[in-house]
């Protein structure tokens, strides 16, 4: 989630709330949504929910995005920064509800301390910490879950780092499906892995 440099026009923009139709959900902290007739890519600011790899937490937190933004239904989103996949990078609400806050305060995600700014540092502590001493959600699970930061990184972290099998590599405009990303993920291409998953900009 790391945000690109921007022109000046871009940056009045992003501070601008704009409404938009939801068209699809990634995982627990990412979907896709129509403003116009354009289609964005968003990322849930301040926030990390686990990957949908972490089973069943994963699924979990997808099915909670699902029940606060259901398909079609139109979300506000205060968009923050772009980050380096071209995602928008923004805090979501729908019908004066924070989904963003919504998430932590049912230990759907964790606070994303390293990526907090421009949220408001105090209210998402709260709600974190109230959701764990509920033992809501993740907080509830034995022996705790893995942040998915961590298990992000130490999926990069196995074998010859960014070096692919057969000596190719493969851009994602080259490859053009997601599935395939991920089969070519799976075989070895980790230079691939941007967020946990390969090629995320391809995704349906």
């Amino acid at each position: 989630m790391i945000p690109l440099a921007l022109p000046l026009a871009a940056v009045a923009l992003l501070a601008q709330t704009r409404t938009a139709t939801v068209l699809s959900t990634g995982d627990g902290d990412t979907l896709r949504v129509r403003e116009g007739s354009r289609t964005l890519n968003v990322r849930l600011a301040c926030i990390d929910a686990p990957e949908t790899s972490q089973a069943p937490q994963g699924a979990s937190a997808r099915a909670q995005l699902q029940a606060l933004a259901p398909l079609g239904s139109a979300v506000e989103l205060r968009i923050k920064a772009t980050d380096r996949y071209g995602r928008a990078v923004a805090e979501l609400t729908r019908g004066g509800r924070n989904l963003n806050q919504a998430l932590v305060a049912s230990g759907a995600a964790f606070v994303y301390w390293q990526y907090i700014q421009g949220c408001v540092r105090q209210t998402y502590s709260r709600l974190e910490t109230e959701a764990r001493l509920k033992g809501l959600g993740v907080w509830g699970v034995s022996g705790g879950v893995q942040r998915p930061w961590e298990y992000r990184s130490r999926q990069r972290k196995p074998s010859s780092s960014s070096s692919a099998p057969s000596g190719r590599r493969y851009t994602c405009k080259q490859i053009g499906s997601y599935a395939q990303a991920q089969v070519l993920l799976r075989q070895g291409h980790r230079y691939l892995d941007g967020d946990g998953e390969a090629c995320e900009s391809l995704k349906g």
